[in-house]
């Protein structure tokens, strides 16, 4: 499972969402996407512990806490539905 982190702040870093979910287990992967026309993060992350049940107790106990000013979301990720507004071209190379 893969954990969602929305409404972080512009200011916080990857090791800031190590730090805290350390707490919970071992961090295996924390990913901050990027806006690919700014560079700037995008506001939220996905982040992968060493086990299920530790994501589960993480989910519990962090979803709506402060970081950085910020109410957190924290939920279990959901796999990326097809979106009718990104259109559908590939490039063949």
């Amino acid at each position: 499972m893969t954990i969602f982190v929305g409404n972080i702040s512009h200011q916080a870093a990857k090791e800031d969402l190590e730090e805290i979910f350390a707490e919970y287990g071992t961090v295996k992967k924390v990913v901050l996407p990027l806006d690919r026309e700014t560079g700037r993060m995008r506001g939220f992350a996905f982040v992968d512990l060493s086990s299920e049940d530790q994501e589960e107790q993480a989910i519990r106990d962090l979803d709506g806490t402060e970081l950085m000013g910020r109410q957190l979301r924290v939920n279990k990720a959901r796999p990326r539905e097809d979106n009718p507004n990104r259109g559908s071209y590939r490039a063949r190379y």
